[in-house]
């Protein structure tokens, strides 16, 4: 699971943001939000558009990347003359602690990088490689000895050979595997391939699949993919079919006890509940972390709300979901979130910034766990809010009419 993740000079963020989420031990409300680690199983970003929402994805995204040796691309801060990206993740896997910081300048070399284990107070360093500075350590001394020379190519892990350092060698069993746990998904460019492909190989996950989507729809009564199936004319022409074009019909949607093809007959959002169901089915079985931008989109906020509490539920042991959000009837301290689980988003002329919901105290705000935080939002007072005067466009389209 992630602690926390920083980036710096990265999109629209000249200065470091970190989403940081670990629980306030101060809090005491909504225990069931909390791993045993005392970290937060939901978080929800807000704010205006263009203020970074979508970067905090982005950036989680490109460190997957980095970890899984593929190719990424870097938007560097346009507004600043830095030519160096910074990302961290801190995160625990097997009960260890790890933090794990590197940097890519604008020739895609990485001048630092640093792994260290943290125990209580202590911080153990695995590796730290520091070109800039000329600094380099290691537990292992053999591998310290060589890392002034290691290629600036890419992260250590895919320039040395790990083989011959077995401290590396774990090194790169641990990034990989974080790496693997994340998902990223874009709710505006889904696809059902991770669910088709579930449901065409009879996976293990498939009951809970295609229970998540008759659940998640009220009129759906069955779904299923269906090798043999074949919908006369009235419905598609079989003719002259490619194969992933008949894979999307063979997926069947039933409706008052009649089969049709989903591809045609299920709405925009009852597909993206059908694209989205493995993966959240997926993570909670098996321990992931889902960053999706736009969780919202074209679901119902019920919908919505019920998919962040499968995660903050009791009996989720393993599984995060950190989401950007426009809906703001889930801006909930109430029922549903601790204040730590609520993040913002905003710019103003210093550039974009990141902050959460607890960083406002009663003493400044008023905001209480039971505070109505959407009328302190709709307010202004946590800043994030768009001010748009669309009618303006109006008035100056008739000024222009009446001269």
């Amino acid at each position: 699971m992630i602690k926390s993740i920083y980036l710096e000079n990265f999109y629209s963020f000249e200065q470091k943001v970190e989403l940081n989420l670990q629980a306030d031990n101060y809090t005491k409300k909504f225990p069931d939000n909390i791993f045993k680690e005392n970290i937060i199983k939901t978080a929800v970003i807000y704010g205006p558009n263009n203020t970074g929402k979508t970067a905090i994805i982005d950036g989680a995204n490109i460190i997957k990347k980095i970890l899984l040796n593929k190719e990424v691309l870097i938007k560097f801060n346009i507004f600043t003359n830095k030519n160096i990206c910074k990302f961290g993740l801190n995160f625990i896997i097997n009960k260890k602690n790890y933090n794990y910081e590197f940097w890519i300048n604008t020739n895609n070399s990485v001048p630092y990088e640093k792994l260290t284990i943290k125990n209580n107070n202590s911080e153990n360093i695995i590796f730290l490689k520091d070109n800039i500075k000329k600094k380099y350590k290691s537990e292992d001394k053999k591998l310290e000895k060589i890392l002034p020379m290691a290629s600036l190519d890419n992260i250590l892990i895919y320039t040395i050979n790990t083989d011959n350092f077995p401290i590396l060698k774990q090194a790169k069993k641990t990034l990989t595997t974080i790496a693997q746990k994340i998902e990223i998904i874009d709710m505006n460019n889904i696809t059902n391939s991770k669910t088709l492909e579930i449901l065409k190989s009879k996976n293990h996950l498939i009951k809970k699949v295609v229970s998540f989507i008759k659940n998640a729809d009220l009129y759906l009564e069955d779904y299923y993919y269906d090798e043999f199936v074949f919908f006369d004319n009235k419905f598609i022409n079989n003719k002259s079919l490619n194969q992933a074009t008949l894979d999307q019909i063979k997926l069947v949607s039933v409706y008052k006890g009649i089969k049709v093809p989903s591809i045609i007959f299920d709405s925009v959002g009852t597909k993206k509940i059908v694209a989205l169901a493995s993966y959240i089915i997926e993570a909670l079985e098996d321990g992931k972390i889902l960053f999706i931008d736009e969780l919202d989109s074209s679901l119902h906020y019920k919908l919505t709300r019920a998919i962040l509490s499968m995660f903050n539920n009791v009996l989720n042991k393993k599984a995060q979901l950190i989401c950007t959000i426009h809906d703001t009837d889930l801006l909930d301290c109430q029922k549903m979130f601790r204040k730590e689980q609520i993040w913002f988003t905003d710019k103003d002329k210093n550039g974009a910034k990141l902050y959460s919901l607890k960083d406002f105290s009663y003493s400044e705000t008023g905001i209480r766990d039971t505070t109505n935080i959407f009328e302190k939002y709709n307010k202004g007072l946590l800043g994030a809010i768009p001010k748009p005067e669309l009618i303006s466009t109006l008035l100056e389209e008739e000024e222009n009419e009446d001269s």
